[in-house]
C-alpha cells in the first residue's frame, strides 16, 4: 500500500467525527451513529482502493451501508480488507462522555481475522507487554509480570475494564492484587490505544468486549508495536454458529496479535469526544478542530494530526 493512502485514510475518520460530533450530548445514539456512518461512507467512496468491509456496522439486512461484505472505494487500486467503526461509543457521544472515536483500518486481503458479531476476551497493552502477558494466566500473574517488565510496582499499574456485571470477579481480583482500575462504560478501542501512550496513564486492558472492536484494536497495536491476545466468547449458540460459518471452529483458541491483524496494516482514528488518547472535536468561529492519529505497520510511523476545518455555511442539524 502506498504511504500517501494513509493521509487519505485519516480524512475518512475526520469526516465521520465531524458528522457525529454535533450530536454529542443530545441523547440520540441512533442519530449520532447514522450521522457518522453516512459521513464515513461518503468519504470512503473516494479512496483509491478496491476494498471489502470485513468488520463493519453489521449485516446487510440490518445496515444500509458499511455492512460486512460491502465493496467500498473507487474500485481502482489494491484489493484490501476494511475494518471500521464510524462511531465507537455511540452511547458515549449521546451522553457527552469520554473516549468516543471514529476508527478505520485497512490491510492486505485476508489479513484481518473475520469474526462474528459476538464477544471476545481480551488482554492488550503497549510494547512493554510484548511476550510478557498471557491470556491463559491469571490477572494477578499478568499484573506482576507487566509490573516487572516496566520496572514498577503492581500498585503503580492502571487497568482499564469495561464496567459490566460479567467483570465482577475480574475487578475483585485486580483490586486484591493492588492495581488501580479505571472502569469505562464503553470505548475499549480507545482504551487499547491509550495503553501505548505514557501520558494517558493506562497500562493494560483486560476483560470481555466486542469482537469487532478487538480486531480494530489489534490493527492499531500491530502498528504501535503493542501486545494483544484474545479468545472468542459467543453468548449463545447462534453466535457460535456464526463463528463456525466463518471457519472459526475452535472456540477455545487463543489468538495472538499477528493472528488478529497481520501484513501491511494502516490505521486511523479521530476523536469525537475528549479522550485518553485523542481530543474530541472542538468548534471554533468559522469551523472546527479535529485531533487524529494515523499509523502504518510497515514503518511503525505514527502521525498525530490536528486539523482545522473551515465551514462555508452553518451546518444543518
Amino acid at each position: 500500500m502506498e504511504r500517501n493512502l494513509a493521509m487519505e485514510l485519516v480524512r475518512v475518520t475526520e469526516a465521520a467525527a465531524l458528522g457525529s460530533a454535533r450530536l454529542m450530548g443530545r441523547g440520540d445514539e441512533t442519530a449520532a451513529d447514522m450521522a457518522a456512518v453516512e459521513a464515513m461512507r461518503n468519504a470512503i467512496d473516494v479512496l483509491p482502493i478496491a476494498g471489502t468491509v470485513v468488520i463493519g456496522e453489521g449485516d446487510h439486512d440490518a445496515m444500509p451501508m458499511l455492512y460486512v461484505s460491502e465493496r467500498v472505494g473507487t474500485g481502482q487500486g489494491p484489493e484490501l480488507d476494511v475494518a471500521c467503526d464510524a462511531l465507537e461509543g455511540a452511547a458515549i457521544c449521546a451522553t457527552g462522555g469520554y473516549n468516543a472515536l471514529s476508527v478505520i483500518a485497512i490491510a492486505d486481503r485476508e489479513s484481518l481475522l473475520r469474526v462474528p458479531d459476538s464477544y471476545m476476551d481480551k488482554i492488550a497493552c503497549g510494547p512493554a507487554g510484548r511476550g510478557v502477558v498471557d491470556l491463559d494466566r491469571s490477572p494477578t500473574e499478568n499484573l506482576r509480570a507487566l509490573a516487572d517488565a516496566k520496572g514498577v510496582y503492581v500498585e503503580d499499574l492502571t487497568v482499564v475494564i469495561l464496567d459490566r456485571p460479567r467483570h465482577t470477579r475480574l475487578i475483585e481480583e485486580v483490586r486484591r492484587a493492588g492495581a488501580r482500575i479505571k472502569l469505562i462504560s464503553s470505548g475499549d478501542v480507545s482504551a487499547a490505544l491509550a495503553t501505548t501512550e505514557v501520558e494517558a496513564g493506562i497500562d493494560i486492558l483486560m476483560g470481555i468486549g466486542g469482537a469487532s472492536q478487538g480486531i480494530l484494536a489489534a490493527a492499531a497495536l500491530v502498528c504501535l508495536g503493542g501486545e494483544m491476545q484474545a479468545r472468542l466468547k459467543p453468548r449463545n449458540e447462534e453466535e457460535a454458529a456464526q463463528a463456525r460459518a466463518l471457519g472459526l471452529f475452535d472456540l477455545g483458541r487463543k489468538y495472538g496479535l499477528e493472528e488478529l491483524a497481520s501484513g501491511s496494516v494502516m490505521f486511523a482514528a479521530t476523536g469525537i469526544t475528549p479522550g485518553d488518547y485523542l481530543s474530541g472535536v472542538r468548534y471554533v468561529k468559522g469551523g472546527a478542530i479535529t485531533n487524529s492519529v494515523v499509523m502504518r505497520s510497515s514503518t511503525r510511523t505514527v502521525r498525530m494530526i490536528e486539523a482545522h476545518h473551515r465551514f462555508d455555511r452553518r451546518p444543518e442539524y
